[in-house]
């Protein structure tokens, strides 16, 4: 349940803070090396499903 209560300046600059570094974070680009690591989990899996279908 939501309490209705007043926010503290304080809370407010935290608040700005935590969305202004979330914005930041999620406007990067995904590095290299995550890409081709789920890349090669991607064809993992597509490796592993086959085996499965054809066991």
């Amino acid at each position: 349940m939501k309490q209705d209560r007043k926010i503290t300046s304080l809370e407010q600059a935290i608040e700005a803070n935590l969305k202004r570094v979330y914005d930041d974070v999620a406007g990067q680009e995904v590095p290299d090396r995550f890409t081709e690591l789920l890349e090669k989990l991607r064809e993992a899996e597509k490796k592993s499903s086959s085996e499965t279908q054809d066991g």
